[in-house]
């Protein structure tokens, strides 16, 4: 990405798109579209730490795909990419992927 490392908590989320179409077909047009609460975690900090002094690492690491709520973090452009700052507590969790799905026999 960038030599951007964000500090303590911070990630660095790339927000995917959202879909063009309704399940129907219909083509929703840019100013209609909500913006997406989903991403890429492109870069994350090293952790925050506790009362104790000790580093609590992230749950979060880069390529993660993740659920944040729709006001969550700050607009940045780095590199000419527009992308969110927020806190880890910001997300809402991660999206996992299943690696194949089975076919219906």
């Amino acid at each position: 990405m960038t030599d951007f490392v964000p500090l303590h908590d911070r990630v660095v989320v790339r927000r995917l798109d959202a879909e063009e179409k309704t399940k129907g077909g219909i083509i929703i047009p840019d100013t209609a579209k909500e913006k997406p609460m989903e991403g890429e975690i492109v870069a994350a900090g090293p952790g925050a730490r506790n009362e104790a002094g000790a580093l609590v690492p992230l749950d979060v690491k880069a390529g993660d795909r993740v659920l944040f709520g729709k006001w969550s973090g700050t607009e940045v452009k780095i590199n000419g990419e527009d992308l969110l700052i927020m806190k880890e507590s910001d997300i809402l969790g991660i999206i996992k992927t299943t690696a194949s799905k089975k076919k219906a026999a």
